[in-house]
Order: structure tokens, then C-alpha cells, then sequence
């Protein structure tokens, strides 16, 4: 009864002093590739700008531990289960200054280049292909993986033999909408 309450509280409080806790760091890599066409009266080509740049995300995944309540936590003797908080994307970070124009490739056209518009909404336009791919690379089972070892590492230290740890469903990444409304 109580005893199993402070010892809950305990093992609750010890890792939620992890509070966000990253255990996987990817670096993915994305290529872009734009064109735009200069159409005479709207349906001939005449000309083509193309242009290709490289950039870089990084994405850190882990859970957050401050999720962790004394509900998902059971304790009976040495045997613990922990349902714990659902593997999540906790810093997404897609820097311009790692976006570099292959100058070797890229070539304006006659009266057709590429302009600053331009750059940027191919590079919005990578940045949200990247985050919806996310989810299919693998990412959530390492970081699951990851984080399963690093809290079996800290359940073995405080003593519990049997640990049985499970992960909540929820959102891996929240989506952005680029969609701007004027006023």
C-alpha cells in the first residue's frame, strides 16, 4: 500500500528528472531541385531556369518525461512496468546556412531566373517534404529502441530485476502549416 506509493513516487520523480530525454540524433539529407519556365502567351516554353541546392535537418527524437505519471508506473516487488510517454519528434532544426546552391548545375535562363521567392518556397517546400517523411524512416523504432536500453539501464541501477516498458500511441511530429492568412 504506502510503502508502494513512495517507492512509485520515487521511481516517477527519478525519471522525470530526465525531463525531455533525446535518445536519437539523425541528420537527414535532402536535395533540391526547381525549375521554372517562361511561357509565351502562357503556352509555348521558350525558356527554362533550373536550380539545385543541398540542405540539412537535423532531428533529435526522445520522449518527454515530464508526460510520465504514477498511473503508468506498477510495481510489485523487483517486477516494474512503465507505460511511458509516446516517442516524439523534440527538435526539428532545418538551418538556411546549410542550404547550398550547386552553382555547377543551376543556370538562368534568357530573361528567366530564379529569384528570392523562389528559393524560399522551394526550401518551405523541402522542409515540409522532410517532416512528412519523418515518420517512415526508421527514426521512432531507434529512438524507442534507445530509450527502452538508456530506462532499463536506470531501472536495473535502482534495483528492479523484471522491467517490462511499453510506449503510449501518439503524434511523432506535429504538423506546421505554411498556409498564411491575410488580413
Amino acid at each position: 500500500g504506502c510503502n508502494d506509493d513512495r517507492e512509485r513516487h520515487l521511481v516517477v520523480s527519478k525519471i522525470q528528472s530526465a525531463s525531455k530525454l533525446a535518445t536519437s540524433e539523425s541528420v537527414i539529407e535532402k536535395v533540391i531541385i526547381g525549375t521554372k519556365e517562361k511561357k509565351l502567351l502562357g503556352i509555348i516554353t521558350v525558356n527554362q531556369a533550373r536550380f539545385v541546392a543541398y540542405s540539412e535537418a537535423t532531428v533529435k527524437c526522445g520522449i518527454d518525461l515530464n508526460k510520465l505519471q504514477a498511473k503508468d508506473v506498477k510495481i510489485d516487488g523487483r517486477k516494474i512496468e512503465l507505460e511511458l510517454p509516446a516517442v516524439e519528434v523534440l527538435d526539428f532544426n532545418y538551418p538556411f546556412d546549410k542550404y547550398v546552391v550547386d552553382s555547377s548545375i543551376t543556370k538562368d535562363a534568357f530573361l528567366n531566373n530564379m529569384d528570392v521567392m523562389d528559393h524560399e518556397s522551394l526550401y518551405q517546400q523541402a522542409e515540409m517534404d522532410i517532416r512528412n517523411q519523418l515518420a517512415f524512416l526508421g527514426i521512432r523504432k531507434t529512438t524507442e529502441r534507445n530509450t527502452r536500453l538508456m530506462i532499463e539501464g536506470l531501472l536495473s541501477n535502482l534495483g528492479y530485476e523484471e522491467i517490462f516498458l511499453s510506449f503510449k500511441e501518439g503524434e511523432f511530429i506535429s504538423p506546421i502549416n505554411l498556409e498564411y492568412e491575410e488580413q
